[in-house]
């Protein structure tokens, strides 16, 4: 193994082992690069992808955020690589679909167990937000796609959080294409409320079949509509 492909790995294994935890720092350019036996150019390659990958924030100067720092932003890079990878227009749109149902259908099932978080808290206070008359579509969808977001964290699964995050942040544009396509957008974003809401009390109220079954015809919904209308043949 040679290249940055080895500063992966190395970094990799030090994460694995405990050496490297979140907060800690990655040892100097020059003394990584004559650890591992490679130039300094091939470390700051490294350091770029995992830049990219959520794994490192890289800072300048000399304090306490200076250096290369190890985070946890699983959702950074997930993102990142979704927005690559729906650009090629290999990941079809109805697979994406599928996947926000899985997850989403589970979460909602699994935040009625919970009924009373901090999440939920926050997604009464999203769809609070969500009810100004003056919102743009943008900023309907970001509270839209947050709102979301809090549903899966509220259900406990760190993973599927991080997933529904990274959909959320690869999926923006192609939303707001959709939502240029609708007829009548003032018309969609009250049915898209009523639903939001629908959701939240079934889960509220314990009933996680019922709040899965909402959440499912809440999204598939909105995909069916847009496809009608981007593509009325």
């Amino acid at each position: 193994m040679n290249g940055y492909a080895a500063v992966l790995r190395h970094v990799e294994d030090q994460l694995a082992a405990g050496r490297l935890t979140v907060g800690g720092q990655l040892p100097a350019e020059r003394r990584l690069a004559e650890q591992l036996g490679v130039s300094r150019p091939t470390v700051r390659e490294a350091i770029r992808v995992l830049q990219a990958l959520g794994v490192v924030r890289s800072g300048v100067g000399s304090g306490p955020d200076a250096g290369t720092t190890v985070i946890a932003d699983p959702a950074g890079g997930l993102g990142t690589a979704l927005r690559l990878h729906l650009a090629t227009r290999r990941l079809p749109l109805a697979d994406l679909v599928g996947t926000r149902v899985m997850i989403e259908g589970h979460s909602a099932r699994a935040a009625a167990g919970v009924r009373d978080c901090a999440e939920l808290d926050r997604a009464a206070d999203l769809l609070d937000r969500m009810d100004d008359p003056e919102l743009d579509a943008d900023a309907f969808h970001q509270l839209d796609a947050d709102f979301h977001v809090a549903l899966t964290a509220a259900a406990g699964n760190a993973v599927n959080t991080a997933v529904m995050a990274a959909l959320r942040d690869a999926i923006h544009t192609t939303v707001l294409d959709a939502v240029a396509t609708l007829p009548d957008w003032n018309r969609t974003a009250v049915r898209l409320r009523r639903e939001h809401r629908g959701v939240l009390r079934a889960i509220r109220a314990g009933d996680g079949d019922t709040a899965a079954q909402r959440v499912t015809r809440h999204v598939e919904g909105f995909y069916r509509e847009w496809a009608r209308h981007a593509d009325p043949a």
